[in-house]
């Protein structure tokens, strides 16, 4: 059982796959957002799922697959969260998370595509678990109370320009927000159905290459410590997004690895939350 929009950018329809098939949520909510998750719109569609009480939609296999969340109120990004990927990149072991922001904008559909910014010499790919806010975290007292406040888990793109990133001011905003930089999905899979988030695979491959290949087990933060941490900080909301780091084997950390150009196609996944896949263009 998972949560997926399905349509046209900007006219996607939420619905729950069940058994390969798709089921009309409209009459539930109008989108999977912060609302939706805020109000226990998750149970509320297993529920109906369960009764019978859904249409099942028209066609959905032929329909473009969006991101399966609405628009983030915020993407929070954790960077050098596994050993190995912060070894290749040349920096230290971090001793507390490292926390940037992304652009909520940069959301497009697992199928969509990448665009190449004007003057990019450095646009680098990473597979990364994308961790949903289920429900309002504030300062919580520790990792144990951090996990059931995540609605879900998915497969989370979180493109990077490294010269924007690293060799243009100093902070790492710029090489993460732009447009399209955030490709998410297929699917939304509640949290129930991931019985350990630290025990997945993460792959990704540029061309048909291998590039990336790792295990959440390797994260320096679990997730669980990652949202209690970020909850000192911050609030975390229904809805929003965590990125919780990438594994070895960036093109940064390789200078025989070609960066992504116009005309690549990436394909990246993780066990269980589905495939996704992006042909590369030119903005």
């Amino acid at each position: 059982m998972r949560f997926a929009r399905l349509g046209t950018s900007g006219s996607e329809v939420p619905v729950i796959q069940v058994d390969g098939r798709s089921f009309d949520l409209r009459s539930i909510t109008a989108d999977l957002d912060g609302s939706f998750f805020e109000r226990g719109g998750q149970e509320a569609a297993i529920a109906a799922q369960e009764a019978g009480a859904l249409p099942e939609l028209p066609d959905a296999a032929s329909l473009r697959i969006g991101a399966p969340v609405a628009r983030p109120g915020k993407i929070v990004c954790i960077g050098l969260n596994y050993r190995e990927h912060a070894l290749e990149t040349g920096a230290a072991i971090p001793a507390e998370p490292v926390v940037f922001m992304k652009d909520p904008s940069t959301v497009i559909g697992p199928f969509d595509e990448i665009l190449i910014p004007r003057r990019s010499q450095k646009t680098d790919w990473e597979v990364e678990l994308g961790v949903v806010i289920g429900s309002t975290a504030r300062y919580l007292d520790s990792p144990e109370d951090a996990l059931a406040h995540v609605a879900g888990y998915t497969v989370s793109h979180d493109v990077s320009e490294r010269e924007f990133q690293l060799e243009r001011g100093g902070q790492w905003d710029k090489g993460k927000s732009c447009e399209t930089f955030n490709p998410l999905g297929p699917w939304l899979v509640p949290a129930a159905a991931v019985p350990d988030p630290q025990a997945l695979s993460l792959e990704l491959s540029v061309n048909g290459v291998r590039r990336q290949s790792g295990s959440t087990s390797d994260m320096i933060f679990s997730v669980a410590h990652v949202v209690w941490y970020l909850s000192q900080f911050m609030v975390l909301r229904p809805g929003d997004l965590i990125n919780t780091g990438t594994p070895a084997g960036v093109s940064m950390g390789d200078p025989d690895v070609p960066y992504l150009a116009a005309g690549d196609v990436v394909e990246l996944g993780i066990t269980g939350l589905g495939t996704s896949k992006q042909s590369v263009g030119a903005a």
